[in-house]
């Protein structure tokens, strides 16, 4: 893909090549399965509405998919971390955001799209709304040509947990895997405590990553922040997509978490994308972040 198919993707999150992945460098290579790539949509808060912030909301979601489906190359699958919608108290309006969504994102024409729940479509009723709606588990694993995905479920709490149960599962599920094995891990808070007083963290979630530390080729992905965020614990790094809807302060750089007002010179300005490939020797990716202004 060249810059001009990267820039409609802008705004949208992340973009992800297999081959940046570590331990997938030689995928491309003959006896490989092929170099693939993704796209990250994290944060989309359909239902949300402040002109302030976003007075595109409405039209946000759409412009997303219409980027996606605009792509000469299409990607292998999208996948959605969390918060697909506002929260709400009223359990209708819950469901019909979720549907909304739902509708919306089954426009996309990309042969796959993966899903799972922030803390706006979970954390108020454990999950239940989503799960009629949207379907599936909470927690889950996929394959995609040779790279182990783990979708982890720190949101369907009230509290930022993954709970014992779900990390014991975790274990369960990497018993199987090989320490060279590429594993690719979904979440939507991150599992580090980067931001604790702004709920930028996952309470127990150093357990899981303590669990990912044999594994020598493991990359996570995330939502939550709304900006991008770049952190490694042990030879794991971690990377935070910007949000579809409406950006946050960076972390420290206010004295409470803030959403960013909207400038009409600059719309869409810290909404972004990221592209992720590595060196045909291996090693970390390589990750060049581009904005929409």
């Amino acid at each position: 893909m060249d810059r001009r198919d990267f820039m409609k993707v802008a705004g949208l999150g992340g973009v992800v090549f297999a081959s940046g992945l570590p331990g997938c460098a030689s995928r491309g290579q003959p006896g490989g399965q092929g170099d693939f790539y993704f796209v990250q949509l994290s944060d989309v808060h359909w239902g949300y509405s402040n002109a302030k912030v976003n007075p595109e909301a409405r039209g946000t979601l759409r412009k997303a998919v219409a980027a996606v489906n605009s792509l000469e190359a299409q990607p292998d699958f999208v996948v959605f971390t969390g918060d697909l919608t506002q929260t709400t108290d009223d359990p209708k309006v819950r469901r019909q955001r979720l549907a909304e969504f739902r509708e919306q994102a089954a426009e996309l024409r990309v042969p796959k799209v993966h899903f799972f729940a922030g803390e706006h479509d979970a954390a108020l009723d454990r999950g239940a709304a989503y799960q009629e709606v949207i379907g599936g588990p909470l927690y889950y694993t996929f394959d995609h040509k040779g790279v182990h995905f783990i979708v982890l479920d720190n949101t369907s709490d009230p509290a930022p947990i993954l709970g014992a149960g779900q990390i014991e599962w975790l274990k369960a599920d990497l018993a199987k895997r090989k320490p060279d094995d590429a594993i690719v891990v979904l979440t939507h808070r991150p599992l580090f405590p980067l931001l604790p007083q702004w709920d930028w963290a996952t309470r127990d979630g150093m357990a899981a990553v303590e669990a990912l530390m044999p594994y020598r080729n493991v990359t996570v992905f995330y939502g939550h922040i709304h900006h991008e965020h770049h952190h490694r614990t042990g030879h794991i790094e971690h990377h935070a997509a910007k949000a579809v809807m409406f950006p946050l302060s960076p972390a420290g750089t206010m004295p409470q978490k803030t959403q960013l007002p909207w400038d009409p010179a600059q719309p869409y300005q810290g909404l972004g994308w990221r592209r992720i490939q590595a060196s045909a020797s291996g090693g970390a990716p390589k990750l060049r972040e581009l904005s929409l202004s």
